[in-house]
């Protein structure tokens, strides 16, 4: 589906929703109902319910494949997982320290959404802060590796990247290892700041993983987050943005490749608040399964809520959900959602879509002399590399194009000769 909205088009649709009372100036609608933005937050686990299977928010997730985490009753030693930091040689004005569970900067960018979220800071002993000072700009990447130590092992940490006034950095998130683990990301960007974060999510396959993030921006800051999932048996990341002030700027790219009996999930709002900000989101996905594994189908879903406030006037927002099966015994949701409470934007428009490969691109491929086969890895690889290229991480790029590589080996000639 694709839905693209531009200011005449969306002034009309307003007006005709004020005259309704589709709005009021809280931007409820008369009925009560809550705007997508207007979400429930706490730290306190016990103000959240046990997740079920017919929840909105949870109606995709394997819940019996969560080990616990969802409800309390988790197992295993209770650890928190090593983390690593490897900074550029001669930086200076970069942090990295352990704090304690009740550092104040846990939490500084908003609170948890679901019940997952609020466990991590009932169960944390300690997280890690990340603060680059006030105009530093970072010549090359910041790394924290997160390790999970061992599949009988629940783990929780929380992570805080604090970026000053008119900051620079490249930040790069690995999670490796086994076990269960729930995490909190709290990224406070400041004015003028340009941070570029990158998460590499590749656990091992007996991995679940349940994080809640948490981004907020301030004046004519500018944030370019890229989310990659190749390893986990479950894995489940959602994503908040607030914007706190006027003009600015982020994007969120994703790239996931899920493989037989894997389970990824994204659910992502952008909420904006503030005037003359910028928002664009673009993940793009491939799954392949097998029907005839003993381990279960091979799902992902994905679900974009974008929030356009009274108040956001000349907002420019998009975004964009593309998923590839390449296989039977594979399933892909998406769900792209978009609100409006004002005409007076720039652009506003959404777009997911769930297939298989494009008939016309193959033919083309196939007319210059280039084998079926070899010619269906040449549309899977550059239906990634568009999103990949948004990350303005080189090394990521890099990297990540292996990855699909590597993960378009372990697809039979047989699957791709058969997708159509």
């Amino acid at each position: 589906m694709t839905d693209v909205l531009k200011a005449e088009d969306v002034e009309a649709a307003a007006d005709k929703a004020k005259e309704v009372g589709a709005f009021d100036a809280n931007t409820t609608n008369t009925t009560g109902a809550k705007t997508k933005g207007d979400v429930f937050t706490s730290f306190n686990v016990d103000d959240f319910s046990v997740p079920r299977g017919r929840d909105e928010d949870w109606r995709f997730t394997p819940l019996r494949r969560l080990n616990g985490l969802h409800d309390g009753s988790f197992p295993g030693e209770h650890a928190p997982n090593p983390v690593t930091a490897d900074i550029p040689e001669g930086t200076s004005g970069v942090h990295v320290e352990e704090v304690p569970a009740d550092d104040d900067r846990l939490r500084a960018a908003g609170a948890p959404v679901d019940r997952v979220g609020a466990q991590v800071f009932a169960s944390l002993q300690r997280g890690t802060v990340l603060t680059i000072d006030d105009n530093t700009v970072v010549d090359g990447d910041i790394t924290l590796t997160f390790t999970g130590t061992g599949s009988d092992t629940t783990s929780f940490g929380a992570l805080a990247v604090v970026a000053g006034e008119h900051a620079e950095a490249n930040v790069v998130l690995r999670f490796e290892g086994h076990g269960n683990y729930a995490d909190f990301h709290s990224y406070s960007i400041g004015t003028g700041a340009h941070i570029n974060v990158a998460i590499i999510d590749d656990m091992d396959d007996d991995a679940v993983h349940l994080a809640n993030e948490q981004l907020r921006l301030d004046r004519d800051a500018v944030m370019r987050h890229g989310y990659s999932a190749f390893g986990g048996s479950v894995v489940r990341n959602i994503s908040h943005v607030a914007f706190k002030a006027p003009g600015a700027d982020c994007e969120l790219s994703g790239v996931y490749f899920a493989d037989d009996g894997q389970y990824f999930e994204q659910r992502l709002l952008v909420d904006h608040s503030e005037a003359n900000c910028r928002s664009n989101v673009m993940y793009k996905g491939a799954l392949q399964g097998d029907p005839n594994s003993d381990l279960p189908e091979t799902r992902t879903a994905w679900v974009g809520d974008a929030l356009i406030r009274a108040q956001a006037d000349n907002t420019d927002t998009y975004e964009k959900n593309m998923n590839l099966v390449l296989s039977e015994g594979a399933r892909a949701d998406a769900v792209p959602n978009l609100e409006i409470a004002t005409g007076e934007i720039i652009g506003a428009g959404h777009a997911a879509t769930v297939g298989r490969f494009d008939d016309e691109q193959l033919y083309y491929l196939m007319s210059r002399g280039i084998p079926e086969p070899v010619a269906r890895r040449l549309i899977v690889h550059g239906f990634f590399t568009e999103v990949i290229s948004r990350i303005p991480i080189p090394a990521v790029q890099d990297e990540l194009e292996k990855r699909v590589s590597e993960e378009l080996d372990t697809v039979s000639l047989d699957e791709l000769n058969s997708l159509s």
